[in-house]
């Protein structure tokens, strides 16, 4: 799994030019899946975002996490991220997971970071056409790939 976590002051998904999912601060993050991808790649980024301190303390110090400024968090799935460019100038999207696979993980890792944040988390509709916009606040992007946690 590849996740790219932004931290933002407002962030929203449209589909269909009606807004499914908004949140106020907190964490955007995009997420793609591969076939690879297992529920110990769910749990491990779950817990890593869930604690990801990238939110100011009192001084100014990125030093809190989603859960303790509570935050939002708006999670969107995004194949894209596993595009290969090497060759030609056409990504090819082979290592993306189809989504007889990538759903379930997709729904699996929604489930498992509402309960390590403990709250709802907003969304976009997997595989459909949408228009994401935020507010990147820092700006702060963090990428995080489960195959590369060592």
């Amino acid at each position: 799994m590849i996740a790219v976590i932004q931290r933002v002051s407002e962030a929203s998904v449209q589909i269909n030019n009606e807004i499914k999912g908004s949140i106020s601060q907190g964490l955007m993050i995009l997420l793609g899946i591969e076939d690879a991808d297992n529920q110990e790649d769910i749990d491990w980024l779950s817990k890593k975002v869930a604690n990801l301190r990238i939110f100011d303390d009192e001084e100014g110090v990125m030093n809190k996490s989603v859960i303790d400024v509570d935050g939002n968090v708006l999670l969107i799935s995004q194949f894209t991220l596993h595009a290969s460019t090497k060759k030609g100038n056409r990504p090819s999207y082979l290592k993306a997971a189809k989504p007889d696979i990538a759903i379930p993980l997709y729904e699996k890792f929604i489930q498992t970071l509402e309960k390590d944040v403990s709250k709802e988390i907003n969304t976009g509709e997997f595989g459909a056409d949408m228009k994401v916009s935020l507010v990147n606040d820092g700006p702060v992007t963090i990428i995080i790939d489960t195959k590369n946690k060592q």
